[in-house]
């Protein structure tokens, strides 16, 4: 996953967990907006968390954090 992608998707986990509490649930299209505006960068999430981990659709955002922080 590359570098901006990272950052992105802690920061927005990090974002849900402040406002929700550590069980807060995500999925990987929380890191985009409602429209498909960069459609290789969705694909490079979609294929971590699916592919690369074999992650259910919904997932708790300190999870996620916490496996993005730890460089898988």
């Amino acid at each position: 996953m590359r570098p901006a992608l990272r950052a992105k998707a802690i920061a927005i986990c990090e974002e849900k967990i402040a406002k929700k509490g550590e069980g807060v649930g995500l999925s990987f299209y929380a890191f985009f907006a409602n429209r498909n505006d960069d459609p290789e960068l969705l694909m490079e999430a979609a294929e971590w968390w699916i592919r690369t981990h074999a992650l259910d659709h919904f997932e708790k955002a300190v999870k996620i954090r916490d496996m993005i922080r730890s460089g898988k």
